[in-house]
Formats: C-alpha cells, sequence, structure tokens
C-alpha cells in the first residue's frame, strides 16, 4: 500500500530525525537496541506511512561503511532474518519443509547482503547447511560467537 509518501523528500534526513527523535544518536544504534526486529519492523516503528525497509537497510549499510563494520551489518541481517523466518531456532530435522524454511532465510540473508559479500555469505550459508547447528540455536545479535566464526571481521 504506497501512496508514494515513501519516496518524497529525503528518507536519509527523516530517517535521522525520527532516530534522533527516539533518543539515539545514528540509526544503527537504533537498529543494535532491537537487534531480532526485521527491517520492516525497524521502518514501521521509524514511520509507517513515510519509511520502508530497503531505506532502512540503506541506511545501515552507509554507517555501516562510514565506521568500516561491513561485516557486522551482514551477520546483523541474518540475525534479523534468522528471527523472522526461523523463530523457534535451528530446526532439529532439516525435512523439506524446514530445509525450504532454512534456504528462505538464507536467500533473503544474501539478497540484503552488499555484492563485494555474495561469495563469503554463500561459503557462510553452505557451511550452515553442511555443518547445522544444535537444533534450537538462534542469534540473538551480529556477535553471536558463531555467526563471528562463519564471517569474521575484515575491516580495518
Amino acid at each position: 500500500m504506497t501512496d508514494g509518501r515513501f519516496w518524497e523528500g529525503n528518507a536519509r534526513v527523516r530517517l535521522n530525525e525520527r532516530v534522533r527523535e527516539r533518543g539515539y544518536t545514528s540509526l544503527t544504534a537504533f537498529a543494535e537496541a532491537r537487534p531480532t526486529a526485521s527491517l520492516v519492523e525497524l521502518a514501521e516503528e521509524l514511520g509507517k506511512d513515510d519509511i520502508v525497509a530497503v531505506q532502512v537497510l540503506s541506511g545501515l549499510l552507509t554507517e555501516a561503511e562510514r565506521n568500516k563494520k561491513v561485516t557486522r551489518l551482514v551477520r546483523d541481517v541474518l540475525v534479523r532474518e534468522f528471527s523472522e523466518g526461523l523463530p523457534a531456532g535451528w530446526p532439529a530435522m532439516l525435512d523439506d519443509a524446514r530445509r525450504f524454511e532454512v534456504a528462505k532465510v538464507l536467500g533473503m540473508w544474501s539478497a540484503y547482503t552488499p555484492e563485494t559479500y555474495d561469495e563469503r555469505v554463500m561459503r557462510a550459508g553452505e557451511s550452515l547447511l553442511a555443518h547445522p547447528p544444535p537444533a534450537g540455536w538462534r542469534p540473538l545479535s551480529p556477535d553471536d560467537e558463531l555467526l563471528r566464526m562463519l564471517l569474521p571481521d575484515e575491516e580495518t
């Protein structure tokens, strides 16, 4: 249901204003206070009538690039996708239905990942499927130990 207001004016300015109104110094700080909220939920909290998830993601990526924390953002997006798509955690058994749910989460994660991370994200997803985490595992932050092993920080 878009009436065009999402794309009116400067979305980045609007995002920054909404974040400051809520007492945060950056969009990243706002998002970090809600580590398992989806990008859609973050957008709705900031302005369901004039902010969309892709604008939030773009703003987070801009801040991550500026602060040399893109790898952490990539892990952050997986946490958000995981919380939305697999809220009960990693399935105990990967039957066809569960394999589809896992593939959907990994696919969405890949879709929201900067192109420069495509190969690393693909390898991380393959690693999760080849060596599944314990049943019920659910990353709650981008600093999750397993996520840091799969995608260690590279920025300097």
